[in-house]
């Protein structure tokens, strides 16, 4: 165990990951589910595409940084 490390950048990537699919999910919602008031720019369902940003970096971090790849 002493010479094994994980990448703190493993760590953001599960963050970011994480976070896109609520993000996601959260739009997606929205979508079935339409807000009482729902903001000015509801029809670009932005949550949706900075979700899929998110997911997209987190996966790329998470794969690039992940502990079995490492020597």
């Amino acid at each position: 165990m002493r010479g094994r490390r994980i990448s703190i950048w493993f760590f953001i990537g599960i963050s970011l990951l994480v976070n896109g699919v609520l993000i996601v999910g959260a739009g997606v919602w929205s979508i079935f589910i339409h807000p009482a008031n729902p903001v000015v720019l509801f029809q670009y369902h932005a949550n949706i595409w900075w979700g899929a940003v998110l997911l997209l970096v987190g996966l790329f971090y998470c794969l690039h940084f992940a502990p079995n790849r490492q020597s």
